[in-house]
């Protein structure tokens, strides 16, 4: 049956999958986001829904001042002996003066809870489990130092996988086909051999999945004749760029797959939406060696055979904020201080409570907010909230870090309530319309498609009057120079100091 890529639309890079009888799991990086890494559940690997986050607490994730795209990078899953294992790299934490770096955690039922972090002494980034036939567990990352490889390497060692002690030296065992930044280890046993699938070129237009084979984990490595196995390097007009930091899986019925991840572009060479979660078919061929899609390519329409089609429940569009929690779709700049945060002050509605920080601190303003996953979307919100004093505001972002945000504003000036838009592009911030309004509810809406974004309210029910725009690509990776991507959300701040009222969403 054919299928449509990405799988996992917007900001879901850095996929690892896994599969235990005929479910699958897969995980992907956060960054700055809480909770940490979102894990999905799927029954066909083309259909996901989201069970939750492995990392939900702050004792798990203390993500206090990270920079943005800091953070949490590149997760792997596994499974072994009744235990799912998610192991991470944390870039930006230190405890006592040191660099934390790799830790993982576990958990009998992926839907969580998952453990308390058990740290891991090999450096690098982008580790990932390898549990042999025999029981043995080793640990691999990136960032092996060997003069035999001077674009770095993929590093092995054996570990406990109950204590994170590692059980051996820390061995450079392969340094790819000869690209930059090999990274995105998995390590595979078939057919007799350890295949070691890795990605290389940087998470960039040149980015690319290699593959090497041994007859041990710990090499000699005889790198693939046809590397790379997947890349869309050479692609100047396609739809999909950047395709890497791939992971296979062998279905229940036999089939072989891969997971990787890839962007869209919204305008020529800049892309919002973040890197995305992408799925290829795999066959391998009679010398042994994967061959993905045939072409090395994947597309946004594919039509390799599918496992039978097993579709979730729609995840609701709307939130009436009417349940106890919030839904795991929403999510936080870093820990959140959830004194400012109320779904029983007034039921049916979320209150936000500005804080002194704003969207241009990197730190944790009061805003909760999801992915935006499509180009052509629309996020509309009821608000009532009237200003205690000038200069408190609240309203929707569309935001790519503290430094690139579009916003919609009820706030006070002079006395008077007003709505406006702002767009903060670097050092260069403007508000670009601005209108008194009435007391009393009003409803805010961002529109979006590939290349604009547009910025409306309307109180009552009357149209919605379009107030400004803002051009899609000022939002873009390549401006921001991180991994991210937009969120849509709500906010509210003080600015400056605490807010003396809520905003009710």
């Amino acid at each position: 049956m054919p299928f449509t890529n990405p799988i996992i639309p917007g900001f879901h890079p850095d996929p690892s999958v896994c599969r235990v009888g005929e479910d699958y799991y897969l995980v992907t990086s956060s960054f700055e986001y809480f909770p940490g890494v979102p894990i999905f559940h799927s029954r066909d690997l083309v259909n996901w829904r989201l069970l939750g986050h492995c990392l939900s607490r702050a004792s798990q994730l203390p993500l206090k001042n990270v920079p943005c795209s800091r953070g949490i990078w590149a997760p792997s899953l596994r499974y072994h002996d009744g235990l799912f294992y998610m192991t991470t790299t944390d870039v930006a934490h230190y405890e006592d003066g040191r660099y934390v770096g790799n830790f993982f955690v576990t958990a009998t039922d992926p839907a969580g809870p998952w453990s308390e972090p058990i740290r891991v002494v090999q450096g690098g980034i982008d580790p990932s489990f390898f549990f042999d036939d025999d029981g043995t567990a080793y640990y691999l990352s990136n960032g092996g130092s060997d003069p035999r490889y001077p674009n770095g390497a993929i590093a092995l060692a054996r570990i406990d996988p109950a204590s994170g002690q590692l059980l051996s030296e820390i061995t450079p065992i392969w340094g790819g086909s000869g690209g930059q930044c090999p990274e995105g280890p998995h390590l595979y046993p078939l057919n007799g051999k350890y295949y070691l699938l890795i990605a290389e070129g940087g998470t960039e237009y040149g980015h690319m999945v290699t593959i090497a084979r041994s007859a041990s984990p710990w090499g000699p490595y005889e790198c693939c004749p046809r590397n790379p196995i997947l890349t869309h390097r050479n692609s100047n007009t396609g739809p999909i760029h950047a395709t890497g930091h791939a992971d296979l899986v062998q279905a229940h019925d036999g089939s072989w797959w891969l997971v990787c991840l890839g962007i869209r572009c919204s305008s020529h060479r800049a892309h919002h939406l973040g890197r995305e979660t992408y799925l290829a078919p795999v066959r391998w061929d009679a010398q042994g060696w994967p061959v993905v899609n045939e072409t090395g390519t994947i597309s946004l329409e594919m039509t390799a055979p599918t496992l039978p089609i097993h579709r979730w429940q729609p995840t609701p569009t709307r939130d009436d904020f009417s349940a106890s929690v919030l839904s795991p779709v929403w999510n936080f700049l870093r820990n959140p201080d959830m004194e400012n945060y109320s779904l029983s002050a007034r039921p049916g509605w979320l209150r936000l409570h500005g804080s002194a920080l704003t969207l241009n601190d990197a730190d944790s303003p009061t805003f909760v907010g999801r992915r935006q996953q499509h180009f052509a979307c629309r996020a509309t919100a009821l608000l009532d909230f009237t200003p205690g004093r000038d200069g408190e505001e609240a309203g929707l972002t569309a935001i790519m870090s503290n430094e690139l945000h579009y916003e919609i504003v009820v706030t006070r000036r002079d006395g008077q309530r007003i709505v406006f838009v702002r767009r903060r592009i670097g050092d260069l911030c403007a508000v670009t319309a601005s209108q008194p309004i009435a007391d009393g509810p009003i409803e805010l809406r961002i529109s979006a498609e590939a290349t604009l974004y547009h910025f409306s309210f309307r109180q009552g029910e009357g149209k919605f009057t379009e107030l400004a725009t803002g051009l899609t690509r000022y939002l873009s990776a390549e401006l921001a120079g991180g991994f991210t991507g937009v969120y849509l959300g709500m906010y509210a701040s003080g600015n400056g100091e605490a807010a003396a009222t809520g905003a009710d969403f």
